[in-house]
């Protein structure tokens, strides 16, 4: 299950396939935590393997502009992983596949200035980077996303900062009753307690940090 380069699809069919993950096969959003780490290293950026790595994302990017998350929910997540592995590896923020994937993001922001996305994206045919409510993980997803694709003036972002700073509750933190990550998808969600907390307050100390003018190269790594 667990060899590199173990693509078999056809063993997820199989009728003991359990929850049809007989493999674990890459994934975008793994595979940029991997390229984030690894660019930060003295020859990161110019090894092959980063290279390799950003070839893999590249071509893994949907047409939309969006990126499929496999252990978030959904597509936010993979997005801000993805856009966070790219601008960590170098590549320009005027990239066509970073500027579409900034303007995936913008399209999916809520009325309320968060974002949401809940497990129905994981069905084909259903709508990617959509939910019923924002929450604050993925609110905090789509703004470390953007911010690392050098967006962080942008309005939207403002907007996403003043909802997260609106939404706490009394003790400074944030409710999230939402699932927002995966066991396995389609068929059941997983909500870690931590999530509503530190990429939230994570969010908010990027926006400060680069807003201050404190924009270093580790900053921008994950």
């Amino acid at each position: 299950a667990f060899d590199p380069e173990n693509t078999h699809f056809t063993l997820n069919h199989i009728p003991f396939a359990d929850h049809g993950a007989l493999l674990d096969p890459p994934t975008a959003d793994v595979s940029a935590r991997c390229v984030s780490a690894l660019s930060v290293l003295p020859e990161g950026r110019r090894s092959q393997v980063v290279a390799d790595g950003v070839k893999y994302l590249l071509a893994e990017q949907e047409k939309d502009g969006s990126w499929f998350g496999r252990w978030g929910t959904n597509y936010v997540y993979g997005t801000w992983s993805a856009l966070a592995a790219l601008n960590a590896a170098g590549v320009s923020h005027s990239d066509p596949a970073m500027q579409k994937a900034v303007h995936w993001l913008l399209a999916r922001q809520r009325p309320d200035g968060g974002w949401g996305e809940d497990g129905r994206s994981y069905w084909d045919e259903q709508p990617r980077g959509e939910g019923p409510v924002s929450t604050p993980s993925q609110t905090a997803w789509a703004l470390l996303g953007l911010m690392a694709a050098g967006e962080v003036g942008h309005p939207a972002v403002a907007r996403g900062i003043d909802y997260l700073i609106k939404t706490r509750n009394g003790e400074g933190l944030w409710d999230e009753e939402h699932f927002t990550a995966v066991g396995f998808p389609r068929v059941f969600y997983l909500r870690y307690h931590g999530y509503r907390a530190f990429f939230p307050v994570w969010a908010l100390a990027r926006y400060r940090n680069l807003t201050s003018g404190n924009a270093g190269p580790v900053l921008h790594a994950l």
